[in-house]
């Protein structure tokens, strides 16, 4: 399932912190950030539902996107 977040990584230094969290809390799932886009988008491709998981992280700030 493909899921999508707006995000507080804005920059090269507050995505290698939120590399390290998706990481270790997805170590199966594929993602990437968008810092072009104004919302800073996020998007992950996992199979189990982790939109509870990743709301909980104390890294960066995301907001699920439908």
């Amino acid at each position: 399932m493909i899921y999508v977040f707006k995000t507080s990584v804005d920059t090269k230094s507050k995505l290698e912190l939120a590399a390290t969290v998706l990481q270790e809390l997805l170590p199966d799932a594929s993602w990437n950030f968008d810092l072009e886009d104004c919302d800073n988008i996020l998007r992950i491709d996992s199979e189990i539902e982790i939109s509870e998981l990743l709301l909980q992280n104390n890294i960066f700030d995301c907001i699920e996107l439908e």
